[in-house]
């Protein structure tokens, strides 16, 4: 089975098996920091700035292991929490069989961030893993890039970084590229979320902070925002919760229906009753279902 129809047959059993909406308040980041978890194996720099390193979390079983490398939101700023958010979710992906590296970048607020240097630490990040993988048993062959809200936009970005004109300071040779890119209410449309998204993160400023708009115009787009990095050549899985007052689920279905059109495997998917942190707490109905899509992508789907 293909790539292509792997991701439409499972998302169709996990859609069909939703439920109606939750009628509990929507989780908040504090309810994700506030959960339980261990401590990763190891932390590991990948430059010198203190906020360029990541944490690599194992599963206890021998390998080979399929990789998720993943990136938080935060809308890409310092003054919102960083990879704590996502280290609930990597723990309980390491207990499914997944090794999991959980980026920090520098995020605007920080020296050097936004365009071109958050970029280019999601880049490094990403290519440090050839290094990685050969040491701990994982294999680059089976390695997904997920990402939550601006972590999202991250994910889908890197997985584009093939297609970046050279000309960009964001250009690097034989970058590192997944099989498939998983995001999790992801702003990544730029334009669009700017444009005609809610200001949750700030509003048009922080887009703008981001990519360099004030000085580079329309053309800050082009290297930063994953439509114009299309297409992948990869599956994607964009999922949303139809609750998200943060990055309404249009945005994850408009995003998906640009990609299908420029030939990629797509499956959209929205889950009834999530918001914008269900999609990251992996006690959540919306994890119980993705669990399986998931695994699948990393074959692991056979595992019992």
């Amino acid at each position: 089975m293909n790539l292509k129809t792997l991701l439409i047959t499972l998302a169709l059993a996990v859609a069909g098996s939703n439920c109606v909406a939750q009628a509990q308040p929507l989780l908040t980041y504090h309810d994700i920091l506030a959960l339980p978890h261990g401590a990763p194996k190891q932390r590991i720099a990948y430059g010198p700035s203190p906020q360029q390193f990541g944490e690599l979390w194992m599963p206890i079983s021998r390998g080979p292991h399929p990789l998720v490398i993943m990136i938080h939101g935060g809308c890409w700023r310092a003054d919102l929490p960083g990879l704590e958010l996502q280290s609930p979710l990597s723990e309980t992906l390491a207990a499914h069989g997944w090794a999991v590296w959980n980026l920090e970048y520098r995020r605007l607020g920080h020296d050097g961030a936004g365009y071109p240097g958050s970029f280019q630490d999601v880049g490094k990040g990403i290519d440090l893993v050839r290094r990685l993988a050969k040491s701990r048993n994982i294999d680059l062959k089976r390695v997904i890039f997920m990402g939550h809200s601006a972590g999202g936009h991250l994910a889908a970005w890197a997985a584009g970084r093939a297609n970046l004109p050279a000309t960009s300071p964001l250009f690097g040779k034989a970058p590192f590229v997944p099989s498939a890119v998983v995001t999790l209410a992801g702003i990544n449309d730029l334009e669009a979320y700017k444009d005609h998204g809610p200001d949750a993160c700030g509003g048009p400023d922080t887009i703008n902070r981001l990519t360099g708009f004030g000085v580079r115009g329309p053309s800050a787009y082009l290297d930063t925002s994953p439509p114009h990095l299309l297409p992948m050549s990869r599956g994607q899985l964009v999922v949303s919760g139809a609750l998200d007052p943060i990055v309404p689920s249009s945005f994850g279905e408009k995003y998906g229906s640009t990609a299908m059109k420029s030939g990629d495997p797509v499956q959209v998917l929205t889950i009834e009753g999530a918001g914008h942190f269900e999609l990251i707490d992996p006690r959540s109905s919306a994890w119980t279902r993705l669990f399986p899509l998931v695994d699948a992508l990393g074959g692991l789907g056979a595992k019992p």
